[in-house]
């Protein structure tokens, strides 16, 4: 038998480094976004501040005719970079299902702590959540499957009457026991303690509503993403949440979310049916 230990926990979460041709991601996805934004000008409405922070700022785009519900895709980035604007294009797979798309930017570390990061996206979701009637989903990729499965546990601010219109969350490569981000190189900026990484873990936490959860992930990820998808689809069905545990083929960590683009895609069609 051999026995497994994470030796390089920095190279267990690097993702450009591990992924032939990783080095053109993120600026791969600049252009695509703007050019949806383009060319969605008159069904959107651009950089709508739901804070006092100059990265609370979400875009919304709206689907021909009337809304199904509300979706909000939260971005990645190890809470540490990125914003709304890489992902734009994104939202055409919910427009097409008839869903209205809200995509926020939100405060970054060391400007923040990370449990302040889902606290703002609360206060986004709440303020799309008024523009936009009908149910709400939520996806978040990457530190932002942390996100959006953290905002369905106690202590975000997100109020009960938001709560009850969430109705599927999915997170996509989603980091959901922080404790191993003790152990990297980013925690020199994240100034992750371990109170607050096991506050902050949606594994170590009790989910506040019945709301079904899918975790994805792509196959081919780095092997600690496929881990913690695993795990929070493992031990949330086990505090009676409807989960699922989904590996997408050949997928990694940065085109596994290209799928939200497409409507007929399975990841859009997990998320919308």
């Amino acid at each position: 038998m051999t026995l497994f230990r994470v030796e390089d926990w920095d190279n267990a979460y690097a993702n450009g480094a591990n992924i032939a041709g990783g080095d053109r991601w993120p600026e791969a996805w600049v252009k695509s976004a703007a050019e949806f934004r383009a060319a969605m000008s008159e069904h959107a409405q651009l950089d709508i501040a739901y804070g006092g922070n100059a990265r609370e700022k979400f875009d919304l785009f709206r689907p021909e005719g009337e809304a199904r519900g509300l979706f909000v895709f939260v971005h990645g980035g190890f809470w540490l970079r990125l914003d709304k604007s890489y992902w734009s294009n994104l939202a055409a797979g919910g427009l097409a299902q008839g869903w209205a798309v809200a995509m926020p930017s939100y405060p970054l570390c060391p400007e923040v702590r990370v449990r302040d990061i889902a606290r703002s996206v609360a206060t986004a979701v709440t303020k799309a959540a008024g523009m936009v009637d009908g149910p709400i989903r939520l996806a978040g990729h990457s530190a932002g499957g942390q996100v959006v499965t953290r905002l369905v546990c106690s202590g975000t601010g997100l109020s009960g009457d938001v709560l009850k219109r969430i109705d599927r969350v999915m997170s996509i490569s989603g980091v959901h026991d922080l404790r191993p981000m003790l152990r990297t190189a980013m925690n020199g900026s994240l100034h992750l303690d371990m109170e607050e990484a096991r506050a902050e873990s949606p594994v170590l936490l009790e989910p506040v509503a019945d709301v079904p959860v899918i975790c994805w992930v792509g196959a081919t990820e780095r092997s600690e993403f496929v881990r913690q998808n695993t795990l929070l689809a493992n031990i949330w069905r086990g505090l009676g949440l409807a989960t699922e545990a989904v590996e997408e083929p050949d997928r990694h960590h940065f085109d596994v979310i290209e799928g939200l683009a497409s409507a007929l895609s399975p990841i859009t069609r997990a998320l919308f049916s």
